[in-house]
């Protein structure tokens, strides 16, 4: 009876620590003599000891930092990249039995197709197509990474260090295309203004008293104002005339005078 009732607590013993809990968030692998038999699914499940081993594997989303990396444009302009890659495991047992370490791949293939992907762009679309090429990055792992029963949800550059030389180079060209705009739209403004001014005078010239209220109004805005100085801007006729009846003015009085 002795032996009886210790063999129930060694078997009670064996029963309860072959129980294994596997969380919502998790997915065991269920290895029998060394060979895959069964994917556990969340909750309690029976592991019997020596014959069967099992290991749990995370699918929840996981964030893969991808160190800085040379890499050479395809204008031959040398850069520094470092990115972040999100992926996800669909097939738990793929994970563990097609890779070794299946994190370790990741960063590793993300780092190769990352320095690829900078190689065949030229450093004008990797500056103002980040995004493309981020998406370009990321169809290419997952792709590759698909054996693996690894997703890849999401590739995102985060920095692009460029030589200062490079930098220095890139303000001026900025700093030129601004200078060009501005000279650009300047012009086009004293086009549209010219253009105006046409109108307005072909107006004026075609309505009589048009110009004498253009400059009355002037002068009233002109006025408002005591710190203004006036000035009249009379045609040089008109001078001239005044110039030629002057002089006949004083031959006259020079000729009363002789006689």
């Amino acid at each position: 009876m002795a032996f009886f009732i210790i063999f129930l607590i060694i078997l009670g013993i064996i029963l309860l620590s072959s129980i294994k809990q596997i969380n919502e968030y998790e997915r065991g692998i269920l290895f029998q003599l060394g060979k895959f038999k069964r994917t556990l699914d969340p909750g309690w499940n029976l592991v019997l000891p020596i014959i069967q081993s099992f290991k749990k594997v995370d699918i929840r989303t996981k964030v893969a930092d991808v160190p800085e990396q040379d890499a050479i444009s395809k204008d031959n302009v040398s850069v520094r990249i470092n990115a972040v890659i999100y992926y996800k495991i669909f097939d738990a047992s793929k994970a563990i039995i097609a890779v070794e370490n299946y994190h370790y791949a990741v960063s590793q293939l993300a780092q190769t197709t990352m320095r690829n992907a900078v190689g065949s762009v030229s450093l004008d679309e990797l500056l103002s197509e980040r995004d493309k090429i981020s998406t370009e990055i990321c169809k290419i792992i997952d792709d590759a990474t698909d054996p693996w029963g690894i997703k890849v949800e999401n590739v995102e550059l985060k920095d692009i260090k460029l030589p200062t030389e490079m930098e220095r180079v890139i303000a001026k060209n900025a700093e030129a295309e601004r200078e060009k705009n501005a000279v650009i739209t300047k012009s086009r403004g004293e086009v549209e203004a010219a253009k105006n001014l046409k109108e307005a005078a072909e107006i004026m010239s075609s309505s009589p008293g048009a110009l004498h209220l253009r400059t009355l109004s002037t002068l009233n805005d002109i006025s408002s104002d005591q710190s203004n100085t006036i000035v009249f801007a009379i045609p040089l006729e008109i001078l001239r005339a005044f110039e030629s009846s002057s002089a006949k003015d004083l031959v006259e009085k020079i000729k009363k005078k002789e006689n």
